[in-house]
């Protein structure tokens, strides 16, 4: 029996609303119910309606949707939440690591395909979660991290971190003998970790010195780092100067 998803879209562009109604009822298992042009009424319809999955804009006329989420938070009745949003750096940030799905605009019906497919398939964060994310200030240390991991969404907690890797536009994490891949450069991690834990190597590596084995220099005398799991990587020579420096 196929399983059909309710649709709320909470948009006050009407091009956007437009896309997104006419990809909404082109995929197959997805019912649109109502299309929103402002957060109060968004809200309103939310708790009448009670759709599964909710489409909004964070700016909006009234209320914003993150307001409208806020609101919702507490309610008996939880939809899953993809924001369209051409919103700041500190959101997508936010966004990423809290594992909220979102589209970013202007968002192609690939972006919206693969949002979908995400909050069907895995264990969405709740939006009092979503409500948090997006509330942290943007220099606010970072503790937890949501990942998804074969079709499911769970916290990883700092500490557990071994290390992040730059991949292109993404950050390979490594914890726990696993990797993750999370949609964000290796930079907007970095002002966020503590210092006195993580260290970046070179520009596309940072380690948790508590998962740190040994440091042995080269024959450039700069210091080769291996982890517990006997990962090894080259520090480059400023960090490789500054470790020497500090070490007894």
């Amino acid at each position: 029996m196929t399983t059909t998803t309710t649709v709320l879209i909470a948009e006050d562009e009407p091009l956007a609303a437009e896309a997104l109604a006419d990809w909404v009822k082109a995929t197959p298992g997805l019912q649109l119910v109502a299309v929103c042009a402002d957060g109060e009424d968004a809200l309103e319809q939310i708790r009448a309606l009670k759709p599964a999955l909710v489409l909004t804009d964070i700016q909006m006329p009234g209320m914003t949707g993150l307001q409208v989420v806020r609101e919702i938070q507490h309610d008996a009745h939880q939809p899953r939440i993809i924001f369209t949003t051409a919103y700041d750096e500190h959101a997508l940030t936010a966004f990423e690591l809290h594992a909220v799905d979102y589209l970013l605009k202007p968002f192609s019906r690939e972006r919206f395909d693969e949002a979908v497919a995400h909050v069907l398939r895995d264990a969405a964060p709740t939006t009092a979660e979503v409500a948090q994310a997006l509330g942290t200030p943007a220099d606010a240390p970072l503790t937890r991290l949501l990942v998804r991991d074969q079709g499911k969404i769970f916290p990883l907690q700092v500490e557990a971190i071994e290390s992040l890797r730059s991949d292109n536009k993404y950050t390979a994490i490594t914890a726990k003998g696993r990797s993750f891949l999370v949609r964000l450069p290796i930079a907007s991690f970095e002002t966020r970790l503590d210092p006195a834990r993580f260290l970046r190597l070179q520009r596309g590596c940072i380690v948790n010195l508590d998962f740190v084995d040994s440091m042995t220099p080269d024959e450039n005398s700069q210091l080769v780092v291996q982890l517990r799991d006997g990962t090894r990587i080259t520090a480059n020579r400023e960090v490789s100067k500054m470790l020497r420096e500090q070490s007894l």
